[in-house]
C-alpha cells in the first residue's frame, strides 16, 4: 500500500506560517520633513514658540528664586537694624530684592521730607511729604511688579494660541487627505495615512507647547503675587514707622 500523499496545507495555516518582514514606520522627523509646506510652517511656528517659552521658564524661575531669597535676607536686615542709612547702604548690594528697591525709593523720598522738616515746621509741608512718600513707594512697587511680570504674557499667549495653531495644521492635513480621496477615489490608509499623521503631529506639538506654558504662567503668577504682597506689607510698615517718627519728633 502506497503511503498517503501529503495533503495540501490549509490556506489559513499557510498565511500564519509565512514570514513577513516588519514594516518600517517613519520617524517623527521624517514625517515633519515630508509634510506639506503649510503644515511645516505651522510646526516651525509651534516649535519656535515652545523654545522661547522654555527659555522664559528657566530665566523666570531663576529670577523669582533669587528675588525670594534676597527679599527674605533684606527683611531680616531691615527689622534687625537700628539705622535706616545702614540699611540703605546694604540694600544697594541687593539688586535682586524688589522689597529692597521699594525701600530705596522710600528712603530717598524720606531724606527729602527730613530736609524739608528741618527748613520749616509747617504741618502742611509734612503732610504733603508723607503723601509724596506714599506715592514713591507705590510707584516703586509698580515698577518692580512690571519687571517681575516681564515676558510672562508670552507664556499666556502661547498657552492660549498654540492649540489653535496646531488645530489649524490638523484641519489642513485632513483637508489634504480628503482631496487625495477625491482625486484617487481610494480611501485606504496608504493614501490618506501620511496626511493624517502630519495633522496629528501638528496637534501634538501644539499641546506640547501650550501645556508647559500654562503651568509655568500660573506658577509664576502665584510667586509674583507673593512678592507683591511682601512689597505692599513692607510699604505699609515703612509708612507707619515714618509717621510715628515725625509725630514723636
Amino acid at each position: 500500500m502506497n503511503p498517503a500523499a501529503p495533503s495540501a496545507m490549509p490556506i489559513y495555516l499557510a498565511a500564519v506560517s509565512s514570514t513577513e518582514e516588519p514594516l518600517e514606520t517613519p520617524g517623527m522627523l521624517e514625517l515633519m520633513m515630508s509634510a506639506d509646506l503649510v503644515v511645516q510652517s505651522v510646526l516651525l511656528v509651534l516649535i519656535a514658540m515652545s523654545v522661547v517659552c522654555w527659555v522664559i521658564i528657566f530665566n523666570k524661575a531663576s529670577l523669582l528664586r533669587k528675588s525670594a531669597v534676597a527679599t527674605e535676607a533684606f527683611l531680616d536686615l531691615f527689622w534687625k537694624s537700628q539705622r535706616l542709612d545702614q540699611v540703605y547702604e546694604r540694600a544697594n548690594s541687593m539688586p535682586d530684592s524688589p522689597v529692597a528697591s521699594v525701600f530705596k525709593a522710600g528712603y530717598i523720598e524720606l531724606s527729602k521730607l527730613t530736609n524739608q522738616k528741618r527748613e520749616t515746621s509747617e504741618q502742611g509741608v509734612m503732610l504733603d511729604g508723607e503723601e509724596n512718600l506714599n506715592r514713591a513707594l507705590r510707584r516703586a512697587a509698580r515698577v518692580e511688579r512690571t519687571n517681575l511680570e516681564r515676558m510672562t504674557t508670552f507664556l499666556a499667549t502661547t498657552g492660549s494660541t498654540a492649540p489653535f495653531i496646531g488645530l489649524f495644521g490638523t484641519v489642513w492635513g485632513i483637508l489634504l487627505a480628503f482631496q487625495k480621496i477625491g482625486a484617487t477615489g481610494q480611501a485606504s490608509l496608504a493614501v490618506v495615512g501620511p496626511d493624517i499623521a502630519h495633522a496629528l503631529i501638528a496637534t501634538a506639538i501644539g499641546l506640547a507647547a501650550a501645556i508647559p506654558a500654562v503651568m509655568a504662567y500660573n506658577y509664576f503668577n502665584s510667586r509674583i503675587r507673593a512678592l507683591e504682597d511682601e512689597m505692599g506689607n513692607f510699604s505699609s510698615d515703612f509708612l507707619n514707622i515714618v509717621k510715628r517718627h515725625f509725630r514723636s519728633s
